[in-house]
């Protein structure tokens, strides 16, 4: 699989980014540990060398399992990052928390549940408003100089609040949430981000699964996506049916419907990385078929105006 330089950094990551959001109980119900493992090698066996995950994925439960899955590899094999913002409580509790000291221990934390050494990039979850930029922004270099992390960006922040940060410290990527059918992200925050060559990985490309081609616009949910606007009415109707009138683009490319989306998503040189959810070793499989695909000018736009109104 063909790699890229993630924005300003060392890192020579896939396009393919392996996302570990769905081993959080709170929002995708219990997932076989055992299969969420599987699919992590898996990952690496089809050539995806790039791992996100976060400390609030389960409170902690998805960097173990991160951690007992890639035990078995060569620790350059593969680019890890991980994310810091919330602060829980064995309770269940939670609160942002961004703070110089909070930041320190909770990156210790979050290394002892990967079993690992350094994480390749650390990256604040979300924004802290109780916290001063400078703050967080030390934390950051202190765990860099010791050789904790060795990249630093943010998650989730706005234009102003990235611009902010920067005056502090070098923030070199940013990961924020963009799909063919919600893409705000394109007016602003990406053409800044490669303005100033941050580098760019997207979360939810596939919108929660919306944009896989799994769907017809009449099922029900019982996890978050019960409650999410996008799988209800009218909306998830056209939505599940634009993304099965691209069949036959789909074809063209001896894709999935799944691998069009992600090659779509992957086509516009303001994005880097698709971060895609996974919960088994077939799902990696089929995206990381993604990858290489070079998709037609006619068929890139084509494919867009399928989904323009949706958003």
């Amino acid at each position: 699989m063909r790699k890229l330089t993630l924005g300003s950094t060392s890192l020579e990551v896939t396009p393919i980014c392996h996302g570990c959001w769905q081993a959080s109980p709170k929002f995708w119900g219990e997932q076989p540990r055992e299969r969420l493992v599987a699919a992590l090698r898996r990952a690496i066996d089809t050539g995806v060398n790039f791992i996100d995950t976060a400390d609030a994925y389960g409170d902690g439960l998805s960097e173990e399992i991160v951690g007992e899955a890639l035990a078995p590899f060569q620790r350059g094999q593969v680019i890890v990052a991980t994310k810091v913002y919330h602060h829980f409580y064995p309770d269940g509790r939670r609160h942002p928390d961004l703070s110089h000291d909070y930041v320190l221990a909770e990156c210790d934390a979050s290394l002892k549940r990967l079993r690992m050494d350094y994480v390749d990039l650390y990256q604040l979850h979300s924004f802290d408003p109780l916290t001063h930029m400078e703050e967080t922004t030390r934390a950051l270099e202190k765990l860099k100089s010791s050789g904790k992390i060795r990249h630093y960006g943010v998650s989730n922040f706005t234009v102003e609040q990235l611009s902010w940060a920067r005056r502090h410290g070098s923030y070199e990527t940013l990961q924020p949430r963009f799909s063919l059918l919600h893409t705000e992200a394109e007016k602003d925050i990406l053409p800044f981000c490669r303005m100033e060559n941050i580098g760019v990985l997207v979360y939810s490309p596939l919108c929660n699964g919306l944009l896989t081609g799994k769907y017809n616009g009449a099922e029900t949910f019982s996890d978050f996506r019960g409650k999410n606007p996008d799988f209800q009415g009218e909306r998830f109707r056209k939505a599940a049916a634009a993304v099965q009138s691209l069949a036959p683009i789909a074809s063209k490319y001896s894709a999935t419907l799944t691998q069009l989306v992600l090659a779509a998503t992957l086509a516009t040189p303001l994005i880097d990385c698709a971060i895609v959810g996974i919960k088994t070793p077939e799902q990696i499989e089929e995206a990381a078929g993604a990858a290489d695909i070079m998709l037609e000018r006619e068929d890139y736009f084509a494919i867009r105006q399928k989904f323009a109104g949706l958003g």
